[in-house]
């Protein structure tokens, strides 16, 4: 079997992503090989491409951190009926092909009559959305919540999901998305705005629940502020770190954030990662995994979460679905869909 590739060469311009073919070995012990139909751009490729995401893997690689696709083939200790069925899994490296290995541990059904790009937009963004809601903040209904960048892959998903628990939602996108973010439920602010913490915080004066913010830096404080007693920051991004190393950052905004958890004022900080206790425990993750992987499809496919797919584009001109994600002008997510023309 022969598969195709997006490889990053380095930290590269995308137009400097490189496609090959070879040929794909049979599916060693516990795994599958998956027909790719959609993958997608993230937040994390973006970095990725950058050299400053966190434990990502040397150069040369094949980035694509999730993928929607149908088993072809079944290796040793998996049960041949797999073959034929579509499957969701979170890989992160290697989703970028056109067919790829991935243990059957690792792969979630989607729903009948989900289609793969709509399945897409729900798998890291989804999960991501999910448990920073219901995992990190635990906000009881009738709260409110900001949720910094709302139009993105994750802002969207979260933006609906915090609605269908009913909560109060303020939403920060530029001004082109405003329509948009206001029909998935949200309070619309103009994220450029110089004076958009003091806007929230006259549209919340006694605080919020929780802040969801991916842009992290100094921001970070502002975010803070807006909380109410009791009320949670999550942080799941550094939007706002320009030409640093991944690490140092990173491990600062770890001591700042749990620090301020020893504050007496009732607040609490969070940093969320999506791989916390997979090295710890890997059987505990990937329960937890594909549980909550399981409850966001099915809310796609009961129509509570509608989709945001911002653009289908060919394998092959994966260059162009960075670019386009990294332009920050898109609502949802931008999908990679299987095929190679």
């Amino acid at each position: 079997m022969t598969t195709t590739e997006i490889v990053l060469p380095g930290p590269v311009e995308p137009d400097e992503l490189q496609v090959r073919a070879r040929d794909l070995p049979p599916p060693g012990q516990g795994q599958v090989v998956l027909r790719m139909e959609a993958t997608g751009v993230s937040f994390a490729e973006q970095q990725m491409r950058l050299g400053k995401y966190y434990d990502q893997p040397p150069f040369p690689f094949v980035p694509g951190y999730d993928v929607v696709g149908t088993v072809v083939t079944t290796g040793p200790g998996v049960d041949s009926a797999l073959t034929g069925r579509r499957f969701a899994a979170v890989v992160k490296t290697g989703g970028w092909a056109s067919h790829l290995h991935v243990d059957a541990a690792d792969l979630v059904a989607v729903p009948v009559g989900v289609e793969p790009a709509a399945a897409e937009t729900v798998l890291v963004n989804g999960v991501t959305a999910w448990q920073m809601l219901h995992r990190c903040a635990r906000v009881a209904t009738g709260g409110a919540v900001v949720v910094l960048g709302a139009n993105g892959g994750v802002g969207t998903t979260l933006v609906q999901l915090a609605r269908h628990a009913g909560l109060r939602v303020i939403g920060t996108a530029a001004p082109r998305h405003h329509d948009a973010v206001r029909a998935l439920g949200a309070e619309p602010l103009d994220y450029r705005d110089p004076g958009l913490y003091q806007k929230l915080r006259g549209l919340a004066p006694e605080g919020v629940d929780a802040v969801f913010d991916h842009v992290g830096g100094e921001g970070l404080k502002q975010s803070w502020r807006l909380l109410r007693r009791g009320g949670a920051l999550v942080n799941y991004g550094s939007a706002s770190a320009k030409g640093e190393n991944a690490l140092l950052p990173t491990l600062a905004l770890f001591g700042r954030l749990y620090a301020w958890n020893y504050l007496p004022n009732g607040r609490s900080a969070t940093f969320y990662n999506f791989w916390a206790g997979r090295r710890r425990d890997v059987d505990a993750f990937r329960a937890r995994l594909a549980g909550d992987m399981t409850q966001v499809l099915r809310l796609i496919a009961d129509g509570t979460l509608e989709p945001q797919i911002a653009a289908r584009i060919p394998l092959r001109r994966t260059a162009e679905a960075l670019r386009l994600a990294e332009s920050r002008t898109v609502l949802g997510k931008v999908v990679i869909v299987g095929g190679t023309t």
